[in-house]
């Protein structure tokens, strides 16, 4: 009787022996696919992410029209603004460097350079009225307005126009399926004949930035 029982417990202890390894080599077959699965997501992700910095100086100027049947012509590699007793106008011309089509989602106007480490929140940036893509390689533009001549919004652009000075612009965007959300920021620097457009800082909104 001693000698089965012990043959019994062998037994018993062979399948758990055998059940924990069937187990572990489940788990590390789960996790392994789990990981080339993030892998794929991330690969497929990247070739739809887009980045958007200013165009080049010898981009073609971008036609950008506004609802009051006027246009400006921003140049490559700048920015242009207009300003009367009802409206301010600003658009500065884009690149995407990106892989994927940039969706423009709204905006944030600074009258003055801005170097703060952080961006605005996404939720507070203006939405645009229209739909504006820019395709992967191709040069785009940015568009802003100011129609409240009440606002103090109003009054520090028309200022910043009038006096030429340098401002900021962060721009937010995303993909075309309507994910990877980024904040862009340039500035834009006072020369004779406008403004001339630098990159300053891009921020992930959706996850972590790579620095």
């Amino acid at each position: 009787m001693p000698l089965a029982a012990d043959w019994v417990t062998i037994s018993a202890l062979a399948t758990a022996g055998g059940t924990l390894v069937l187990a572990l080599a489940t788990f590390a077959s789960v996790r392994s696919a789990n990981r080339a699965a993030r892998v794929a997501e991330r690969s497929l992700l990247a070739g739809l992410r887009p980045l958007l910095v200013p165009s080049r100086l010898d981009d073609p100027p971008q036609k950008v029209t506004f609802v009051e049947g006027v246009y400006l012509l921003a140049p490559g590699g700048g920015a242009v603004a207009e300003a009367n007793d009802d409206a301010v106008l600003i658009a500065a011309a884009l690149r995407n460097v990106g892989a994927g089509i940039a969706v423009l989602h709204g905006w944030h106007f600074y009258p003055e350079l801005v170097t703060t480490p952080e961006h605005l929140p996404a939720e507070e940036f203006t939405r645009f009225t229209r739909d504006i893509f820019i395709a992967p390689g191709e040069v785009g533009f940015w568009q802003g307005t100011f129609r409240q001549p009440s606002t103090s919004e109003f009054a520090e652009a028309r200022r910043m126009v009038e006096a030429h000075d340098s401002w900021t612009i962060e721009v937010l965007y995303g993909d075309a399926e309507g994910s990877q959300r980024m904040v862009s920021r340039y500035a834009m620097l006072a020369r004779e004949d406008g403004w001339l457009a630098s990159a300053g800082r891009h921020w992930y909104v959706d996850r972590d930035a790579p620095r």
